[in-house]
């Protein structure tokens, strides 16, 4: 085993080994919705806002002036997607890949802090296999947590998982996005295929997944939103994602949602919810990083384990290898 003071390469980088594509959405009838099923694209609204931002202290003092304020028109184009009148479900579909070789970096330029590094990581994979991660990833695979808003106030949530040459049906709302303490054969065999091709004893193993959710018919559903950069006047001010006119979900939601897996942060006990596996354990929703002192940031816990230092619980060890399965760029800067 390599000693403490091993050098940590200035170039060292992991690819990541859960590969999601993106989701594309559709439209059904619960009844049917095996059977027939219709590509959902967006359309544009044109509407007159109210406004509704906080006023500074001069306006709220004197109501002239608040009236006036909200007498203007907050003219608005936004792109929206909706199911069509006669359905009432949303299928959305997407496909993962999972890999294996996390042992060995995709760039190091230290041969001794690789060598190090190689060893722990086979040692985690002879004594853990990755069976927890994989239970965790396999749970957010059936509860439908990468439906994010959508499966907000769904009536039935149905999940249909092909890999390996097997088949599962899961209903969403069996497992709890809380929690991943839950013991369920099904998934037990899902997540065991996520860990063999994480360990390498596959050479990849290819997830299907189909979701379908009953939200109403004609109802309002979610795919990611774009990004404005620049935003001219008189531009769209929410344009959604669509690929060749599907409406669809970014893959770095689904694939924030299949690693949202960290039960391990100091606050969890508080704020009662995982959090995605992260560096710094950064929630951008709520402007704020959960994991930041020596004791709990990836940076700090990866620089013992790699370099021979045994971390103080296991559950330490399941998060820096899980930070690597997520991938990124991990050198030390020479600025210092």
């Amino acid at each position: 085993m390599a000693k403490k003071d091993s050098k940590f390469p200035s170039v060292l980088a992991f690819e990541k080994k859960l590969v999601s594509s993106d989701g594309y959405l559709y439209g059904t009838t619960w009844e049917k919705r095996l059977e027939e099923v219709k590509p959902l694209g967006l359309c544009e609204k044109s509407v007159r806002g109210t406004i509704s931002n906080r006023l500074s202290d001069k306006v709220l003092g004197d109501p002239m002036k608040i009236s006036a304020e909200v007498e203007k028109p907050n003219l608005q184009t936004v792109d929206a997607c909706a199911l069509a009148p006669e359905h009432d479900t949303l299928k959305l579909t997407f496909t993962l890949k999972v890999l294996g070789g996390v042992e060995t970096p995709s760039a190091c330029n230290s041969e001794e802090f690789n060598k190090s590094y190689e060893e722990v990581a086979k040692n985690y994979i002879e004594q853990d296999g990755f069976r927890e991660l994989a239970k965790r990833y396999a749970m957010n695979l059936a509860n439908g947590r990468y439906l994010w808003r959508n499966r907000v106030g769904a009536e039935k949530i149905e999940v249909i998982v092909s890999a390996g040459g097997k088949k599962w049906t899961f209903n969403g709302f069996e497992f709890q996005l809380k929690s991943f303490d839950v013991e369920n054969e099904e998934v037990s065999e899902l997540a065991q295929l996520i860990a063999d091709a994480l360990c390498g004893k596959l050479p990849y193993l290819l997830v299907n997944v189909e979701t379908f959710a009953l939200v109403g018919k004609a109802q309002e559903v979610y795919p990611s939103e774009e990004l404005i950069l620049d935003k001219g006047k008189g531009a769209k001010s929410k344009i959604l994602y669509a690929v060749n006119g599907v409406a669809a979900m970014h893959s770095q939601k689904i694939g924030n949602a299949i690693r949202t897996i960290d039960t391990w942060y100091p606050a969890f006990e508080e704020m009662d919810r995982p959090i995605a596996i992260e560096p710094y354990g950064a929630v951008t929703n709520l402007g704020k990083a959960f994991r930041t002192d020596k004791e709990t940031e990836f940076y700090a816990l990866f620089d013992q384990y790699a370099t021979g230092e045994k971390l103080k619980i296991k559950e330490q060890e399941h998060y820096v290898m899980a930070v690597l399965i997520r991938g990124g760029v991990f050198g030390q800067s020479s600025k210092g």
